[in-house]
């Protein structure tokens, strides 16, 4: 059978090691706390985060896309009438485009979603 004594002892060695409070000295624990609160300050002094908003993206991009699109069905289509009925209708396209992103960013509330945060660095990076 095994010998229980060990178990005994390496229990006993446990609880003594738990019994142990180690408690920094007031000096020290006053000196970290005076560079933590230094830190900190400077810290809350930069400025915050750079955003940059990018609600209009979306947008921007439907409006060159179709403008684009405008200008090769005038330039390939040789028929003016429907050179000028094509082109039109990327226009509309268009339009409809921005005031689907206006409508959307107000309804749904979408503008701090689609924002990007530049961090700056900080003391401690």
């Amino acid at each position: 059978m095994r010998d229980n004594r060990s178990d005994i002892e390496i229990e006993e060695v446990i609880k003594a090691s738990m019994k142990i409070t180690d408690v920094p000295d007031p000096e020290l624990n006053n000196k970290l706390k005076a560079a933590l609160y230094q830190q900190e300050a400077v810290l809350q002094k930069q400025p915050d985060a750079h955003t940059l908003s990018l609600w209009y993206l979306p947008m921007i991009l439907n409006l060159i896309t179709f403008t684009l699109l405008a200008l090769f069905a005038r330039i390939m289509i040789e028929n003016v009438y429907l050179s000028y009925f094509a082109a039109g209708i990327c226009f509309y396209i268009g339009v409809v485009g921005i005031l689907f992103t206006i409508v959307g960013v107000k309804r749904a509330n979408i503008k701090e979603d689609i924002t990007i945060r530049i961090e700056k660095r900080g003391v401690l990076a």
